[in-house]
């Protein structure tokens, strides 16, 4: 069955996909079990894994895409709805300046991961996606996102991936041919996220927003070192090298195409308003 065809466009609808519809209640608490989100107003629907963090919560399966960004890129292709207990409002969104150049150089379309945005645009992106979908949405702590990749284990590439056949799950310099490739392609993980390893780089949060961020999880240019769960990366200065604006811009990078991000969910409700002070209390007004 595919869980797509049950979420139906323009109304919030979410889904929890355990081996069976109706295995119950308790059936939808495993690590890798799958929560299904339609986001009103746009054709984006998200498919999430259960994580047991000390905090359970859903992480995306995949990075997000260039079609997932696009709605909130384009104004054009966003639409007014019903989020939550209130509505939301196309028009009252900051979107993304364009920018300088192509920031992922060619190599973005569909499912191919969304790349080149500097951290700030990928909180915003989940405060818009927050907005749209009356949940709350945001980027992964470092520790989220270890836990995750490492998905019950503690080998340098956690269960499910080994060193000895990274290619099977993981895009990266041996097997990319320079490019990163569609997310999902390779293997998932032992909790079902996919592309943790590889293909692009990703934002995680930790500590102040407006400061210098970290990636994890290596992309499609490093070295197998680079993927290991335990691997961490500071933004540099240089993946804003050709920008010649001043100030330089605060939604892309010119020169970081390889890094992207994926968005984790808590698993316990958030009402409008809570959503909104979140958002205010790490962003602003």
């Amino acid at each position: 069955m595919n869980p797509e065809r049950l979420i139906g466009r323009g109304s919030v609808a979410l889904l929890i996909v355990a081996a069976s519809l109706f295995a119950g209640p308790a059936a939808a608490q495993d690590p890798g079990d799958t929560l299904v989100v339609a986001v009103p107003g746009t054709d984006i629907t998200l498919v999430l894994a259960r994580i047991p963090a000390p905090e359970p919560l859903w992480m995306a399966v995949h990075e997000v895409t260039h079609d997932q960004y696009a709605p909130f890129r384009y104004r054009r292709l966003d639409s007014d709805a019903d989020a939550g207990a209130g509505s939301y409002d196309a028009d009252a969104v900051t979107r993304p300046s364009p920018p300088y150049e192509d920031p992922v150089h060619g190599m973005g379309k569909g499912s191919h991961p969304a790349g080149g945005m500097t951290r700030l645009a990928a909180l915003r992106y989940a405060r818009w996606l927050s907005e749209k979908a009356g949940r709350l949405f945001r980027l992964p702590t470092e520790a989220e996102w270890e836990l995750a990749c490492l998905a019950g284990g503690a080998g340098p590439f956690g269960i499910g991936v080994e060193a000895d056949d990274l290619g099977s799950a993981a895009w990266y310099e041996a097997n990319s041919r320079g490019a990163f490739h569609p997310v999902a392609e390779k293997r998932p993980n032992a909790w079902g996220l996919y592309d943790m390893h590889g293909n692009v780089a990703e934002w995680v949060m930790s500590g102040d927003p407006l400061a210098r961020g970290v990636v994890r999880g290596g992309a499609f240019d490093d070295p197998p070192d680079a993927l290991r769960c335990d691997a961490r990366f500071e933004e540099r200065a240089a993946w804003k090298r050709r920008d010649p604006q001043i100030p330089k811009s605060r939604w892309w990078n010119t020169d970081s195409p390889h890094v992207g991000f994926r968005i984790v969910s808590p698993a316990r409700d958030y009402d409008l308003e809570e959503i909104r002070a979140y958002w205010a209390d790490l962003l602003g007004r």
